[in-house]
């Protein structure tokens, strides 16, 4: 598997992570998505949503339960080519932000994978999606610091150069005020990411950290990029200016 799929992903394929259901999201373990044996064979019934890179992607890691009777300790983890028949993706949702990352639904309509392409173990799949949603946070927490820093880039400098009742808006004091503390909040979110990332590079449990990294540069982000528009005036309200783009992708 590594060796099939690895070189390829490391170059000109982009991979997506099947867990999201219509009627599963935060309870992801109450997924519907099914898979049964069938010889040397798996059959794949079920429907994912908010899949990430989904209009592009090569292969999908898709969590199925093969024993729904044993709750989550059926859910497996298997690997679908794009090609695969019965497989299909719909359309690209129309989002409001981060829409360089296409979003679909995809369909497994009797979808048929060989044993060989499952991944790790039968009934472990919920122990990989655990241990990727763990990840994730930390990936989405540096997004969100992205967004901020990003946005907070773009304006100091608007600041520094826009004028009103003859001084630079960067010179009020109620701005300064302001300007230190999303600075300050944005080093305390990034701090927090770097924090849960050294304990996982350690080997570490980051249940909490992760989350807690998650959380707070999501609350940041929000805060700092409207903070941003503010402050720029009527043409941070316009698309000349990066600053909405920053807004809705957080």
């Amino acid at each position: 598997q590594k060796a099939k799929y690895l070189p390829r992903l490391a170059q000109d394929m982009v991979g997506s992570f099947c867990l999201t259901e219509p009627t599963s999201g935060s309870d992801a373990f109450a997924l519907k998505t099914v898979a049964r044996k069938e010889g040397a064979d798996w059959i794949i019934n079920g429907t994912k949503m908010w899949i990430s890179n989904s209009d592009l992607a090569g292969v999908f890691l898709v969590m199925a339960n093969v024993a729904p009777e044993k709750g989550y300790k059926g859910i497996t983890c298997f690997i679908v080519d794009r090609d695969t028949p019965g497989l299909t993706v719909a359309k690209k949702e129309d989002k409001l932000g981060i829409r360089a990352s296409g979003t679909c639904m995809v369909h497994f309509d009797n979808v048929k994978v060989p044993d060989s392409h499952v991944l790790g173990e039968v009934g472990k799949g919920y122990k990989y999606a655990i241990e990727v949603l763990n990840e994730g946070r930390i990936g989405i927490g540096a997004q969100m610091i992205g967004c901020a820093q990003g946005a907070f880039n773009a304006t100091i400098p608007y600041t520094l150069e826009r004028k009103q009742f003859g001084k630079r808006i960067f010179d009020f004091q109620g701005m300064q005020h302001q300007i230190a503390q999303i600075a300050t909040q944005i080093e305390s979110a990034r701090l927090l990411v770097y924090n849960a990332a050294r304990l996982h590079d350690a080997g570490k449990d980051i249940i909490k950290e992760g989350a807690m990294a998650k959380y707070w540069a999501c609350e940041v982000a929000q805060l700092a990029t409207s903070k941003c528009v503010e402050w720029m005036g009527g043409v941070g309200f316009t698309k000349d200016f990066p600053q909405e783009k920053y807004y809705r992708d957080c």
